[in-house]
């Protein structure tokens, strides 16, 4: 190594994207030579992979590089991510950073450590200039792997800066696509999650589509089961609802952002759907998997988001068979649309819709979970410590087993149990 360093340290934060681009980057490094050791250790060298999905994303990468700083003054702190591609000005003002790498270069970064170019000043490539693309995993205690398909977004989404900092949709065609599952699946993964910024666009560069990515799955021999992050309500196609729940290996786990119950908010968002094309979505996945678990994304305090809106937003909701709700709190993203609105929602009045949405939220899943008692389910198993098993069930509820056995990576078949924490018992 043409380089004085030789021990490297990594953060994340953000989406499973970013996870997998992390994951990949850091078995890149390894593989040049560099041991990897705890962000709680000196490191010669740590990587910030930051998100910029709301303000609150921004602040904690800011506080976590000055606290690096402070910790190990030595250490030398490269920043990459959403967050270094749209503000890489503002990022280099902040004492302790010595890079900050644009999205078009992030995949270089382990040549730019071995070769020691920290110091070098790189340009921060327009995003309209990234055009290619790197499939990238993490793995889960070599369990499940989150494995990112697609990257970039064409929408433009009034509220939204990820199309800026991650570019167009692209990703490889299925036949290459498969060829590198082929190779993840070879670690022992068991599962694979299929992820990507906005995954049902997958394949458009091709003229191929998700569905037929998912057909070619299901014929992969050696993996037991796969999901899908978050997808569109307007991607997820019937095809795709249909091959589901068919599917052996398709898990009954969805994610599918609705981001306000109100149609003039979803209009002022410039989302591609109404609330009653969301809920025709819903009712076809639960007519077809019944069992299913389905997550939802909602956006509180949307500039214009009056009581009458929030108000429709709720009942809308609270009317939805739905599992979960993640619930995000608008705030201003830099040239965006929703930005020039003036008619700015209140900090109090954010606070109270976020906390009754997430006390629905609580409401939702109990009633999920309970719909699920004693119910046998094949449970992947992850983690093993003190007598106690603990994995995911094919509909996404955590499982406590007692168990004499380790039985990680292995499914087993579990009955789901009306407790607080050993919820289930082997059959």
């Amino acid at each position: 190594m043409g380089t004085p360093y030789k021990t490297f340290s990594y953060h994340t934060f953000g989406c499973k994207v970013n996870f997998s681009d992390s994951s990949y980057i850091a078995r890149q490094i390894i593989d040049k030579g560099f041991s990897q050791v705890s962000m709680d250790d000196y490191a010669d060298i740590c990587l910030i992979n930051t998100c910029s999905v709301t303000e609150k994303a921004d602040s904690k990468a800011k506080k976590l590089i000055r606290g690096i700083h402070t910790r190990f003054p030595k250490t030398k702190i490269i920043v990459f991510g959403c967050y270094a591609q749209l503000k890489p000005k503002e990022i280099s003002r902040i004492k302790g950073v010595s890079n900050v790498i644009s999205t078009e270069n992030k995949f270089d970064i382990s040549d730019i450590i071995s070769e020691n170019k920290i110091d070098e000043d790189l340009v921060i490539s327009r995003i309209e200039e990234v055009r290619d693309f790197n499939i990238s995993y993490s793995l889960s205690e070599r369990v499940r792997a989150f494995i990112k398909v697609q990257d970039g977004c064409d929408y433009n989404c009034s509220y939204c800066t990820i199309p800026m900092a991650r570019g167009r949709s692209r990703s490889l065609n299925v036949q290459n696509t498969i060829l590198e599952l082929k190779k993840i699946i070879s670690n022992g993964a068991k599962e694979i999650v299929l992820s990507g910024i906005n995954i049902g666009d997958f394949g458009k560069n091709f003229d191929e589509s998700l569905f037929d990515l998912l057909v070619n799955i299901e014929n992969l021999d050696g993996l037991e089961r796969y999901r899908i992050s978050s997808i569109e309500p307007n991607l997820l196609k019937d095809e795709i609802i249909d091959l589901i729940s068919k599917s052996r290996k398709a898990m009954p786990h969805f994610h599918i952002p609705l981001q306000s119950g109100s149609d003039k908010i979803l209009k002022y968002m410039k989302r591609k759907y109404l609330a009653s094309d969301y809920k025709l979505v819903i009712e076809k996945v639960k007519n077809k998997i019944p069992n299913a678990c389905i997550g939802v994304d909602v956006i509180v305090g949307f500039p214009g988001e009056s009581d009458t809106d929030f108000n429709d937003t709720y009942e809308f909701l609270s009317l939805l068979d739905i599992s979960y709700l993640h619930v995000f709190t608008y705030s201003d993203r830099d040239n965006t649309i929703s930005q020039k609105n003036q008619n700015k929602v209140n900090k109090e009045q954010k606070s109270n819709r976020r906390n009754l949405l997430k006390r629905l939220s609580a409401i939702k899943y109990k009633k999920f979970i309970e719909q699920n008692f004693n119910s046998n389910f094949d449970v992947l198993f992850e983690k093993y410590n003190d007598g106690i098993l603990s994995g995911w069930t094919q509909n996404y509820i955590r499982v406590n087993v007692e168990s004499s056995n380790d039985f990680i990576n292995q499914i087993k078949t579990v009955k789901l149990l009306d407790n607080e924490f050993i919820n289930g018992k082997l059959v």
